[in-house]
Protein backbone atom coordinates (compact mmCIF):
# COMPACT_ATOMS: atom_id res chain seq x y z
CA UNK A 1 0.00 0.00 0.00
CA UNK A 2 1.09 3.80 -0.65
CA UNK A 3 2.96 5.90 2.10
CA UNK A 4 0.55 4.25 5.27
CA UNK A 5 1.08 8.54 6.54
CA UNK A 6 0.55 9.81 3.40
CA UNK A 7 -2.82 10.84 3.99
CA UNK A 8 -1.68 12.76 7.24
CA UNK A 9 1.78 14.38 5.78
CA UNK A 10 -0.61 15.71 2.26
CA UNK A 11 -3.78 16.74 3.04
CA UNK A 12 -4.40 19.36 0.02
CA UNK A 13 -5.81 17.80 -2.79
CA UNK A 14 -3.95 19.02 -6.02
CA UNK A 15 -4.87 18.35 -9.57
CA UNK A 16 -3.55 19.78 -13.18
CA UNK A 17 -3.63 23.58 -13.57
CA UNK A 18 -6.00 24.52 -16.21
CA UNK A 19 -4.42 26.68 -18.92
CA UNK A 20 -5.06 30.75 -18.42
CA UNK A 21 -8.45 31.07 -19.92
CA UNK A 22 -7.32 33.55 -22.44
CA UNK A 23 -4.80 31.36 -24.12
CA UNK A 24 -7.13 28.11 -23.99
CA UNK A 25 -9.77 29.64 -25.65
CA UNK A 26 -7.73 31.06 -28.47
CA UNK A 27 -7.57 27.12 -29.80
CA UNK A 28 -9.35 23.72 -29.72
CA UNK A 29 -6.91 21.98 -27.62
CA UNK A 30 -7.26 20.28 -24.11
CA UNK A 31 -7.36 22.75 -21.02
CA UNK A 32 -5.06 20.93 -18.58
CA UNK A 33 -1.66 21.76 -18.20
CA UNK A 34 0.92 18.83 -18.36
CA UNK A 35 0.71 17.09 -14.81
CA UNK A 36 3.85 17.39 -12.72
CA UNK A 37 4.99 13.46 -12.16
CA UNK A 38 6.29 14.80 -8.69
CA UNK A 39 2.62 16.23 -7.60
CA UNK A 40 1.47 13.10 -9.02
CA UNK A 41 3.50 10.63 -7.13
CA UNK A 42 3.17 12.78 -3.78
CA UNK A 43 -0.68 12.52 -4.19
CA UNK A 44 -1.14 8.96 -4.64
CA UNK A 45 0.64 8.77 -1.76
CA UNK A 46 -2.61 10.01 0.32
CA UNK A 47 -4.33 6.76 -0.86
CA UNK A 48 -5.06 5.08 2.59
CA UNK A 49 -4.56 1.38 3.49
CA UNK A 50 -7.85 1.65 4.50
CA UNK A 51 -9.30 -2.21 4.34
CA UNK A 52 -12.46 -1.91 2.72
CA UNK A 53 -11.74 0.12 -0.51
CA UNK A 54 -15.04 1.41 -1.52
CA UNK A 55 -13.52 3.27 -4.44
CA UNK A 56 -14.15 -0.18 -6.16
CA UNK A 57 -17.99 -0.13 -5.61
CA UNK A 58 -17.76 3.39 -6.69
CA UNK A 59 -15.96 1.86 -10.10
CA UNK A 60 -17.90 -0.49 -12.18
CA UNK A 61 -14.98 -1.42 -13.83
CA UNK A 62 -14.25 -2.67 -10.11
CA UNK A 63 -10.32 -0.71 -10.72
CA UNK A 64 -7.75 -2.04 -8.50
CA UNK A 65 -6.78 1.74 -7.68
CA UNK A 66 -5.37 1.34 -4.37
CA UNK A 67 -3.21 -0.62 -6.46
CA UNK A 68 -2.13 1.46 -8.90
CA UNK A 69 -1.91 4.25 -6.50
CA UNK A 70 0.61 1.90 -4.39
CA UNK A 71 2.97 1.34 -7.58
CA UNK A 72 2.70 4.72 -8.79
CA UNK A 73 3.93 6.15 -5.48
CA UNK A 74 6.50 3.63 -5.66
CA UNK A 75 7.44 4.91 -8.95
CA UNK A 76 6.40 1.69 -10.97
CA UNK A 77 4.84 3.12 -13.42
CA UNK A 78 5.21 0.21 -15.93
CA UNK A 79 3.51 -1.78 -12.89
CA UNK A 80 0.91 0.69 -12.60
CA UNK A 81 -0.26 0.39 -15.97
CA UNK A 82 -0.53 -3.41 -15.77
CA UNK A 83 -2.52 -3.34 -13.43
CA UNK A 84 -4.67 -0.58 -14.57
CA UNK A 85 -4.99 -2.11 -17.56
CA UNK A 86 -6.21 -5.49 -16.41
CA UNK A 87 -9.71 -3.85 -15.31
CA UNK A 88 -10.11 -0.89 -18.30
CA UNK A 89 -9.58 -1.30 -21.49
CA UNK A 90 -8.98 2.83 -22.13
CA UNK A 91 -7.93 4.96 -19.16
CA UNK A 92 -7.11 7.36 -21.29
CA UNK A 93 -10.75 8.32 -22.06
CA UNK A 94 -12.10 7.63 -18.49
CA UNK A 95 -9.23 9.10 -17.06
CA UNK A 96 -10.17 12.17 -19.06
CA UNK A 97 -14.21 12.06 -19.33
CA UNK A 98 -15.34 9.87 -16.22
CA UNK A 99 -17.21 12.01 -13.94
CA UNK A 100 -15.00 9.73 -11.24
CA UNK A 101 -17.69 8.20 -8.82
CA UNK A 102 -14.71 6.52 -7.59
CA UNK A 103 -13.18 9.31 -5.88
CA UNK A 104 -17.05 9.87 -4.29
CA UNK A 105 -16.37 6.83 -2.59
CA UNK A 106 -13.17 7.10 -1.61
CA UNK A 107 -12.81 6.90 2.36
CA UNK A 108 -10.42 9.56 2.87
CA UNK A 109 -13.31 11.71 1.56
CA UNK A 110 -15.33 11.32 4.47
CA UNK A 111 -13.66 13.86 6.34
CA UNK A 112 -10.52 15.22 3.95
CA UNK A 113 -10.40 15.89 0.38
CA UNK A 114 -10.09 12.37 -2.05
CA UNK A 115 -7.69 11.17 -3.11
CA UNK A 116 -6.98 12.17 -6.49
CA UNK A 117 -8.04 9.06 -8.49
CA UNK A 118 -8.96 10.14 -12.15
CA UNK A 119 -5.45 12.24 -12.03
CA UNK A 120 -3.77 9.62 -11.23
CA UNK A 121 -5.10 7.44 -13.60
CA UNK A 122 -4.82 9.72 -16.49
CA UNK A 123 -1.33 10.49 -15.39
CA UNK A 124 -0.55 6.41 -15.65
CA UNK A 125 -2.05 5.82 -19.23
CA UNK A 126 -0.18 8.98 -20.31
CA UNK A 127 3.03 7.58 -19.20
CA UNK A 128 2.63 4.54 -20.70
CA UNK A 129 2.18 5.67 -24.16
CA UNK A 130 5.47 8.35 -24.00
CA UNK A 131 7.31 5.40 -23.11
CA UNK A 132 6.34 2.16 -25.26
CA UNK A 133 4.75 0.12 -22.74
CA UNK A 134 1.47 0.57 -24.66
CA UNK A 135 1.61 -2.99 -26.62
CA UNK A 136 -0.46 -5.13 -28.88
CA UNK A 137 -1.94 -8.03 -27.37
CA UNK A 138 -2.90 -10.31 -30.29
CA UNK A 139 -4.64 -13.41 -29.31
CA UNK A 140 -2.14 -16.47 -28.62
CA UNK A 141 -4.84 -18.80 -30.87
CA UNK A 142 -7.41 -17.97 -32.90
CA UNK A 143 -11.06 -19.33 -32.99
CA UNK A 144 -13.40 -19.93 -36.59
CA UNK A 145 -15.80 -18.07 -34.71
CA UNK A 146 -16.68 -14.00 -36.21
CA UNK A 147 -18.24 -11.32 -34.06
CA UNK A 148 -19.91 -8.35 -35.40
CA UNK A 149 -19.95 -5.13 -33.12
CA UNK A 150 -22.09 -2.36 -34.15
CA UNK A 151 -20.94 0.65 -32.90
CA UNK A 152 -17.46 2.37 -32.03
CA UNK A 153 -17.72 4.13 -28.93
CA UNK A 154 -16.63 3.18 -25.63
CA UNK A 155 -18.91 0.06 -25.16
CA UNK A 156 -17.95 -1.31 -28.78
CA UNK A 157 -14.72 -1.05 -28.69
CA UNK A 158 -14.24 -2.49 -25.47
CA UNK A 159 -16.31 -5.53 -26.45
CA UNK A 160 -14.38 -5.66 -29.80
CA UNK A 161 -10.99 -5.74 -28.13
CA UNK A 162 -12.07 -7.90 -25.57
CA UNK A 163 -13.22 -10.40 -27.98
CA UNK A 164 -10.82 -9.97 -30.58
CA UNK A 165 -7.70 -10.99 -27.31
CA UNK A 166 -10.22 -13.94 -27.19
CA UNK A 167 -9.42 -15.00 -30.77
CA UNK A 168 -12.47 -14.52 -32.40
CA UNK A 169 -12.45 -12.63 -35.59
CA UNK A 170 -14.12 -9.51 -34.95
CA UNK A 171 -15.20 -6.48 -37.22
CA UNK A 172 -16.54 -2.96 -35.89
CA UNK A 173 -19.10 -1.17 -38.07
CA UNK A 174 -19.58 2.31 -37.57
CA UNK A 175 -21.94 4.68 -39.83
CA UNK A 176 -19.62 7.60 -39.80
CA UNK A 177 -16.29 7.98 -41.85
CA UNK A 178 -14.02 7.90 -38.40
CA UNK A 179 -14.08 5.39 -35.73
CA UNK A 180 -15.12 6.67 -32.03
CA UNK A 181 -18.46 7.16 -31.81
CA UNK A 182 -19.56 10.57 -29.43
CA UNK A 183 -15.92 10.20 -28.19
CA UNK A 184 -15.04 11.97 -31.72
CA UNK A 185 -17.84 13.71 -32.68
CA UNK A 186 -19.32 14.19 -29.24
CA UNK A 187 -16.50 15.28 -27.45
CA UNK A 188 -14.90 18.80 -28.41
CA UNK A 189 -11.35 18.49 -28.02
CA UNK A 190 -10.94 21.00 -25.47
CA UNK A 191 -11.91 17.83 -23.55
CA UNK A 192 -10.19 15.14 -25.37
CA UNK A 193 -8.35 15.15 -27.92
CA UNK A 194 -8.76 13.13 -31.18
CA UNK A 195 -5.18 11.34 -30.86
CA UNK A 196 -6.08 9.88 -28.00
CA UNK A 197 -8.52 7.66 -29.65
CA UNK A 198 -6.14 7.13 -33.25
CA UNK A 199 -3.45 5.60 -31.25
CA UNK A 200 -5.55 3.04 -29.72
CA UNK A 201 -7.73 1.66 -32.75
CA UNK A 202 -3.95 1.55 -34.25
CA UNK A 203 -3.38 -0.65 -31.53
CA UNK A 204 -6.16 -2.67 -31.88
CA UNK A 205 -5.59 -2.75 -35.71
CA UNK A 206 -2.23 -4.84 -35.10
CA UNK A 207 -4.37 -6.80 -32.70
CA UNK A 208 -6.27 -7.91 -35.22
CA UNK A 209 -9.88 -6.14 -35.36
CA UNK A 210 -11.52 -4.97 -38.36
CA UNK A 211 -13.35 -1.52 -38.81
CA UNK A 212 -15.64 -0.67 -41.05
CA UNK A 213 -16.75 2.95 -41.31
CA UNK A 214 -19.48 4.62 -43.07
CA UNK A 215 -21.40 1.40 -42.97
CA UNK A 216 -24.94 1.86 -41.59
CA UNK A 217 -26.38 -1.29 -40.33
CA UNK A 218 -30.40 -1.25 -41.19
CA UNK A 219 -29.63 1.17 -44.61
CA UNK A 220 -26.40 -0.52 -46.16
CA UNK A 221 -26.67 -3.62 -44.76
CA UNK A 222 -29.92 -4.96 -43.14
CA UNK A 223 -29.59 -6.63 -39.88
CA UNK A 224 -30.66 -9.48 -41.26
CA UNK A 225 -27.67 -9.86 -43.66
CA UNK A 226 -25.34 -8.97 -40.63
CA UNK A 227 -26.87 -11.82 -38.22
CA UNK A 228 -26.34 -14.20 -41.26
CA UNK A 229 -22.45 -13.04 -42.12
CA UNK A 230 -21.33 -13.76 -38.11
CA UNK A 231 -22.04 -15.69 -35.39
CA UNK A 232 -23.16 -13.35 -32.97
CA UNK A 233 -23.58 -9.88 -33.40
CA UNK A 234 -22.92 -6.82 -30.51
CA UNK A 235 -25.06 -3.85 -30.20
CA UNK A 236 -23.35 -0.82 -28.61
CA UNK A 237 -25.10 1.84 -30.82
CA UNK A 238 -25.69 4.01 -28.06
CA UNK A 239 -28.65 5.70 -26.82
CA UNK A 240 -28.78 8.65 -29.42
CA UNK A 241 -31.47 10.02 -29.69
CA UNK A 242 -32.05 13.50 -28.22
CA UNK A 243 -34.55 14.55 -25.98
CA UNK A 244 -36.69 17.34 -27.91
CA UNK A 245 -38.46 19.93 -26.40
CA UNK A 246 -42.33 20.66 -28.26
CA UNK A 247 -43.15 24.22 -27.23
CA UNK A 248 -44.14 26.63 -29.96
CA UNK A 249 -41.71 27.93 -32.10
CA UNK A 250 -39.51 24.44 -32.41
CA UNK A 251 -39.04 24.66 -35.79
CA UNK A 252 -37.84 28.03 -36.00
CA UNK A 253 -33.89 28.76 -37.78
CA UNK A 254 -32.13 28.46 -35.37
CA UNK A 255 -32.79 25.86 -32.65
CA UNK A 256 -30.60 22.68 -32.95
CA UNK A 257 -29.88 19.79 -31.18
CA UNK A 258 -26.83 20.21 -29.24
CA UNK A 259 -25.06 16.87 -31.12
CA UNK A 260 -25.55 18.45 -34.07
CA UNK A 261 -23.92 21.38 -33.29
CA UNK A 262 -20.52 19.41 -31.46
CA UNK A 263 -20.53 16.58 -34.68
CA UNK A 264 -19.97 19.72 -37.21
CA UNK A 265 -17.76 21.45 -34.49
CA UNK A 266 -15.32 18.58 -34.76
CA UNK A 267 -15.26 17.81 -38.04
CA UNK A 268 -14.34 21.25 -38.74
CA UNK A 269 -11.73 21.07 -35.86
CA UNK A 270 -10.35 18.12 -37.57
CA UNK A 271 -9.97 19.88 -40.44
CA UNK A 272 -13.27 18.42 -42.70
CA UNK A 273 -15.31 20.87 -45.04
CA UNK A 274 -18.66 21.31 -42.96
CA UNK A 275 -21.60 22.88 -45.18
CA UNK A 276 -23.72 25.22 -43.88
CA UNK A 277 -22.15 24.68 -40.10
CA UNK A 278 -24.11 26.15 -37.55
CA UNK A 279 -21.94 28.86 -36.36
CA UNK A 280 -21.89 30.65 -33.55
CA UNK A 281 -19.41 33.73 -33.93
CA UNK A 282 -21.35 37.40 -33.40
CA UNK A 283 -24.56 35.89 -32.28
CA UNK A 284 -27.02 35.74 -28.65
CA UNK A 285 -26.71 31.67 -27.84
CA UNK A 286 -29.07 29.82 -25.31
CA UNK A 287 -28.40 26.21 -23.97
CA UNK A 288 -31.15 24.65 -22.91
CA UNK A 289 -29.70 21.98 -20.32
CA UNK A 290 -27.38 22.24 -17.73
CA UNK A 291 -25.24 19.19 -17.81
CA UNK A 292 -22.14 18.13 -19.36
CA UNK A 293 -23.26 18.07 -22.96
CA UNK A 294 -24.55 21.87 -22.13
CA UNK A 295 -21.00 22.65 -21.24
CA UNK A 296 -19.45 20.86 -24.29
CA UNK A 297 -22.10 23.38 -26.25
CA UNK A 298 -20.75 26.75 -23.70
CA UNK A 299 -17.08 25.78 -24.82
CA UNK A 300 -17.28 25.27 -28.62
CA UNK A 301 -19.48 28.56 -28.86
CA UNK A 302 -16.90 30.62 -27.00
CA UNK A 303 -14.16 29.34 -29.18
CA UNK A 304 -16.55 30.40 -32.22
CA UNK A 305 -16.59 33.77 -30.84
CA UNK A 306 -20.37 34.14 -29.34
CA UNK A 307 -21.40 37.69 -28.20
CA UNK A 308 -23.33 36.22 -25.29
CA UNK A 309 -23.83 32.53 -23.93
CA UNK A 310 -26.72 31.98 -22.13
CA UNK A 311 -27.23 28.51 -20.20
CA UNK A 312 -31.02 27.32 -18.77
CA UNK A 313 -32.01 25.07 -16.34
CA UNK A 314 -35.27 23.97 -15.24
CA UNK A 315 -34.48 23.35 -11.96
CA UNK A 316 -32.76 24.44 -8.47
CA UNK A 317 -29.15 25.14 -8.62
CA UNK A 318 -27.56 22.17 -6.66
CA UNK A 319 -25.42 22.71 -3.90
CA UNK A 320 -21.91 22.95 -3.07
CA UNK A 321 -21.70 19.98 -0.41
CA UNK A 322 -23.15 16.65 -0.06
CA UNK A 323 -26.57 16.77 0.63
CA UNK A 324 -27.88 14.47 3.10
CA UNK A 325 -30.55 12.49 1.20
CA UNK A 326 -26.71 11.60 -0.97
CA UNK A 327 -24.77 10.04 1.76
CA UNK A 328 -21.30 9.08 1.38
CA UNK A 329 -20.39 6.64 -0.22
CA UNK A 330 -22.84 7.85 -3.01
CA UNK A 331 -22.40 9.90 -5.96
CA UNK A 332 -23.77 13.21 -5.06
CA UNK A 333 -25.24 16.28 -7.35
CA UNK A 334 -23.32 19.29 -6.62
CA UNK A 335 -23.36 22.48 -8.34
CA UNK A 336 -19.96 21.88 -10.52
CA UNK A 337 -17.68 24.63 -12.53
CA UNK A 338 -16.37 22.78 -15.79
CA UNK A 339 -13.99 24.01 -18.01
CA UNK A 340 -16.13 25.66 -19.97
CA UNK A 341 -17.95 27.56 -17.12
CA UNK A 342 -14.58 29.22 -16.23
CA UNK A 343 -14.37 30.83 -19.88
CA UNK A 344 -17.55 32.81 -20.58
CA UNK A 345 -21.34 32.62 -20.80
CA UNK A 346 -24.11 32.96 -17.76
CA UNK A 347 -25.89 30.04 -15.57
CA UNK A 348 -30.04 30.55 -14.81
CA UNK A 349 -31.55 28.06 -12.69
CA UNK A 350 -35.35 27.80 -12.17
CA UNK A 351 -35.94 28.80 -15.40
CA UNK A 352 -38.85 27.32 -17.79
CA UNK A 353 -38.33 27.50 -21.70
CA UNK A 354 -41.91 28.35 -22.33
CA UNK A 355 -41.47 29.32 -26.36
CA UNK A 356 -39.34 29.82 -29.21
CA UNK A 357 -39.70 33.82 -30.77
CA UNK A 358 -38.87 34.74 -34.47
CA UNK A 359 -39.52 36.65 -36.60
CA UNK A 360 -39.75 35.88 -40.60
CA UNK A 361 -38.80 31.96 -39.67
CA UNK A 362 -35.70 32.82 -37.71
CA UNK A 363 -34.90 32.53 -33.97
CA UNK A 364 -34.80 36.14 -32.35
CA UNK A 365 -35.43 35.33 -28.47
CA UNK A 366 -37.04 32.49 -26.22
CA UNK A 367 -39.79 33.24 -23.78
CA UNK A 368 -39.01 32.14 -20.29
CA UNK A 369 -40.31 31.61 -16.69
CA UNK A 370 -40.12 30.79 -13.45
CA UNK A 371 -40.03 27.66 -12.70
CA UNK A 372 -42.20 26.64 -9.61
CA UNK A 373 -42.95 22.95 -8.39
CA UNK A 374 -46.54 21.69 -7.98
CA UNK A 375 -47.62 18.19 -6.86
CA UNK A 376 -43.78 17.52 -7.50
CA UNK A 377 -44.02 18.67 -11.48
CA UNK A 378 -41.85 21.30 -12.69
CA UNK A 379 -44.41 23.95 -14.55
CA UNK A 380 -43.96 27.76 -15.30
CA UNK A 381 -45.17 30.45 -13.48
CA UNK A 382 -48.09 31.96 -14.94
CA UNK A 383 -47.27 36.18 -14.69
CA UNK A 384 -43.23 35.65 -14.90
CA UNK A 385 -42.93 35.65 -19.04
CA UNK A 386 -39.80 37.32 -20.41
CA UNK A 387 -37.92 36.76 -23.75
CA UNK A 388 -34.48 36.24 -23.82
CA UNK A 389 -32.34 37.73 -26.90
CA UNK A 390 -31.09 34.46 -29.04
CA UNK A 391 -29.70 33.43 -32.05
CA UNK A 392 -29.02 30.22 -31.57
CA UNK A 393 -30.68 27.53 -28.91
CA UNK A 394 -28.89 23.99 -28.49
CA UNK A 395 -31.33 21.58 -26.71
CA UNK A 396 -28.91 19.44 -24.80
CA UNK A 397 -31.67 17.92 -22.73
CA UNK A 398 -30.33 14.54 -22.87
CA UNK A 399 -31.57 11.39 -24.86
CA UNK A 400 -34.34 9.06 -25.10
CA UNK A 401 -33.63 5.57 -26.33
CA UNK A 402 -31.95 3.89 -29.59
CA UNK A 403 -32.24 5.24 -33.14
CA UNK A 404 -34.62 1.60 -33.01
CA UNK A 405 -36.39 2.20 -36.46
CA UNK A 406 -34.02 -0.06 -38.26
CA UNK A 407 -33.06 -2.18 -35.78
CA UNK A 408 -36.60 -2.90 -34.02
CA UNK A 409 -38.55 -3.44 -37.62
CA UNK A 410 -35.53 -5.33 -39.39
CA UNK A 411 -34.62 -7.48 -36.87
CA UNK A 412 -37.45 -8.01 -34.54
CA UNK A 413 -35.11 -7.02 -31.09
CA UNK A 414 -37.47 -6.38 -28.58
CA UNK A 415 -37.24 -2.38 -27.29
CA UNK A 416 -38.05 -1.60 -23.55
CA UNK A 417 -40.06 0.88 -22.15
CA UNK A 418 -37.54 3.04 -22.57
CA UNK A 419 -36.91 2.77 -25.41
CA UNK A 420 -33.62 1.27 -24.91
CA UNK A 421 -32.77 -2.70 -26.39
CA UNK A 422 -34.09 -5.18 -23.65
CA UNK A 423 -31.45 -7.55 -22.38
CA UNK A 424 -31.69 -10.68 -20.15
CA UNK A 425 -29.25 -12.02 -17.80
CA UNK A 426 -26.74 -12.85 -20.49
CA UNK A 427 -26.48 -10.02 -22.43
CA UNK A 428 -28.89 -11.39 -24.88
CA UNK A 429 -31.77 -10.00 -27.01
CA UNK A 430 -35.01 -11.65 -27.78
CA UNK A 431 -32.93 -13.09 -30.34
CA UNK A 432 -30.20 -15.41 -29.17
CA UNK A 433 -27.37 -14.53 -31.15
CA UNK A 434 -27.58 -10.86 -30.90
CA UNK A 435 -26.17 -8.80 -27.56
CA UNK A 436 -26.28 -5.48 -26.69
CA UNK A 437 -23.93 -3.28 -24.44
CA UNK A 438 -23.79 0.20 -22.90
CA UNK A 439 -26.02 2.97 -23.46
CA UNK A 440 -27.81 1.03 -26.23
CA UNK A 441 -29.41 -1.06 -23.42
CA UNK A 442 -28.60 1.09 -20.49
CA UNK A 443 -30.06 4.21 -21.60
CA UNK A 444 -27.76 7.36 -21.58
CA UNK A 445 -24.98 7.11 -18.59
CA UNK A 446 -21.43 6.68 -17.75
CA UNK A 447 -18.38 6.30 -20.26
CA UNK A 448 -17.08 3.87 -17.34
CA UNK A 449 -20.25 2.08 -17.73
CA UNK A 450 -20.07 1.72 -21.39
CA UNK A 451 -16.61 -0.05 -21.09
CA UNK A 452 -17.84 -2.01 -18.16
CA UNK A 453 -20.89 -3.25 -19.80
CA UNK A 454 -18.61 -4.03 -23.05
CA UNK A 455 -16.27 -6.13 -21.12
CA UNK A 456 -18.92 -8.00 -19.45
CA UNK A 457 -20.60 -8.42 -23.30
CA UNK A 458 -17.58 -9.85 -24.38
CA UNK A 459 -17.39 -12.26 -21.62
CA UNK A 460 -21.27 -13.32 -22.34
CA UNK A 461 -20.49 -13.45 -26.16
CA UNK A 462 -17.59 -15.60 -26.11
CA UNK A 463 -19.35 -18.07 -23.68
CA UNK A 464 -22.07 -18.56 -25.99
CA UNK A 465 -19.53 -18.82 -29.11
CA UNK A 466 -17.15 -21.67 -27.18
CA UNK A 467 -19.25 -22.73 -24.18
CA UNK A 468 -16.98 -21.18 -21.57
CA UNK A 469 -14.78 -18.13 -21.41
CA UNK A 470 -12.02 -16.69 -19.07
CA UNK A 471 -12.57 -12.97 -19.92
CA UNK A 472 -14.31 -10.71 -17.00
CA UNK A 473 -17.65 -9.60 -16.09
CA UNK A 474 -16.85 -6.69 -14.13
CA UNK A 475 -21.22 -6.07 -14.08
CA UNK A 476 -24.23 -7.55 -14.61
CA UNK A 477 -27.57 -6.26 -17.02
CA UNK A 478 -29.09 -5.29 -13.72
CA UNK A 479 -26.56 -3.94 -11.96
CA UNK A 480 -27.76 -0.23 -10.95
CA UNK A 481 -25.21 2.08 -9.78
CA UNK A 482 -25.19 4.43 -6.57
CA UNK A 483 -23.80 7.31 -9.24
CA UNK A 484 -26.98 6.98 -11.37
Amino acid sequence: MADPRGFLKVTERETAARRPVSVRIQDWKEVYERRQSGVVQQQAGRCMDCGVPFCHQGCPLGNLIPEWNDLTWREDGKGAIERLHKTNNFPEFTGRLCPAPCESSCVLGINQPAVTIKEIEVSIIDQAFENGWVEPHPPERATSKTVAVVGSGPAGLAAAQQLTRAGHTVAVYERDEKIGGLLRYGIPDFKMEKHHIDRRIAQMEAEGTRFRTNVNIGVDITWEDLRARYDAVVVATGATQPRDLRVPGRELEGVHFAMEYLGQANRWVAGEQVPNQIDARGKHVIILGGGDTGADCLGTATRQGALSVTTLAIGKQPGTERPSNQPWPTYPTLFEVASAHEEFGERKYLHSTVEFVGEDGKLVGVKVADTEFVDGKRIPKAGTERVLQADLVFLALGFTGVEGEHISTQSGVALDARGNISRDANWATNLEDVFVCGDAGRGQSLIVWAIAEGRAAAAAVDAFLTGATSLPAPVKPTDKALSL
